[in-house]
């Protein structure tokens, strides 16, 4: 992955291009102006940040100088780009998905089923890298990706916008086909060890399963998102034919 690791220019990367910034790492206990200068517009401009010990930075970049920021290979887009594309939304929400294979595969199979765009939240989440783009298969650079600071409050926004939450978890009773996806829809799916989280879980407003009829107890969150994903354009093109 890219990466920034002089002072000045860091700086003036968080000033003038935020959405290009996955995280911005900083020495511990380090007490530069200029870092500090770094700390304060990162907030202001909500790019993700982390205080860690100088070895962590060191493996990052030797020549550091006490802050290296990591560059996304696309800049993320807006939330409000994502709704006003289209009059019926079809949106894919992540909720903490760390494997950087599986936002990959996501990302590939969201860009081939049409999915206006895909929701990160900042923390908890693997960042747009060069693996995630790798798996994608070029998908990155034709699908909108949205980073929210409150992915909690992300959907509120969303549900007073008309978009319908739904959410996949195993071993729920409903099925996933049994929604009417031809409504404005956000697709949410939890981590993949941990699945949905409760708040996140208690925004949606329909839990879904796909049954496991072998010996297995869970699916990987790429192919559960796949089998989602595709429900959602079977009905839509059913309802185009019809």
């Amino acid at each position: 992955m890219d990466k920034i690791s002089r002072l000045n220019s860091l700086l003036e990367a968080i000033k003038s291009s935020p959405q290009r910034i996955n995280k911005v790492f900083i020495q511990k206990d380090t007490k530069k102006k200029k870092i500090a200068e770094i700390i304060k517009q990162a907030r202001a401009k909500h790019v993700p940040f982390l205080f860690a010990p100088k070895q962590t930075l060191d493996r990052i970049d030797r020549s550091h100088q006490g802050a290296v920021a990591l560059i996304a290979p696309k800049e993320f887009s807006s939330l409000e780009s994502m709704l006003s594309s289209t009059k019926v939304p079809f949106l894919v929400l992540l909720d903490g998905i760390e494997d950087p294979q599986n936002l990959g595969a996501i990302v590939r199979t969201s860009e081939g089923a049409g999915v206006d765009g895909i929701i990160l939240p900042e923390r908890r989440s693997v960042g747009l890298t060069n693996t995630v783009s790798l798996v994608s298969a070029g998908a990155l650079e034709y699908i909108k990706v949205a980073r929210v600071k409150n992915l909690v409050r992300t959907m509120d926004v969303l549900k007073d916008q008309g978009v319908w939450l739904v959410g996949a978890e195993g071993g729920e009773k409903g099925l996933w086909h049994e929604f009417d996806y031809t409504l404005p829809v956000g697709l949410v799916f939890g981590s993949e060890g941990k699945g949905l989280r409760p708040l996140v879980r208690k925004k949606c407003d329909k839990i879904l399963s796909i049954p496991l009829l072998g010996s297995i107890t869970s699916l990987n969150v790429s192919a559960a998102a796949s089998i989602f994903i595709y429900e959602v354009i079977r009905q839509r093109k059913k309802t185009e034919n019809e």
